[in-house]
């Protein structure tokens, strides 16, 4: 079951399946969260974060499926002016890995489209599995 955990004003905070419908699903809560903050469905911010969201959740799913265990997205304006997105999965023992440009082919592109969109990135442990976050600017570019 998908429930909401979180309901400060603002903060999303969503567990969701481990699955390619609850990746899809992150990516829609996203667009709809940002909408109602004040980000439009078209603006450039709410289709960065959609972006973002999409690599991330397809990472979790992925290569962070743990049988039974549901990943976790979190949305937090932190300032006016920096949203910041967890994707937290049961993984700890699968670490991140940037692929070096030339061993893409179909595959591979997710942190190098997160690095490029992002003001900061990086990865914290957690008791169980890890949580990738991402911070973007909030404004039109």
């Amino acid at each position: 079951m998908n429930s909401q955990i979180s309901t400060h004003p603002d903060e999303l905070t969503q567990r969701l399946s481990c699955t390619p419908r609850g990746a899809r699903l992150a990516r829609r809560l996203t667009a709809q969260q940002l909408a109602e903050w004040g980000y439009p469905h078209d603006s450039d911010v709410n289709e960065a974060a959609q972006h973002v969201v999409a690599e991330l959740a397809a990472n979790a799913v992925t290569h962070g499926r743990v049988p039974g265990r549901d990943v976790e997205l979190r949305l937090l304006l932190l300032s006016p002016d920096t949203l910041r997105i967890e994707m937290s999965d049961a993984r700890g023992d699968r670490r991140l890995r940037m692929v070096p440009r030339w061993e893409i082919d179909e595959g591979g592109r997710g942190l190098i489209i997160v690095s490029v969109l992002a003001r900061i990135w990086g990865v914290a442990e957690r008791d169980v599995g890890k949580t990738v976050w991402v911070e973007l600017p909030l404004k039109d570019t």
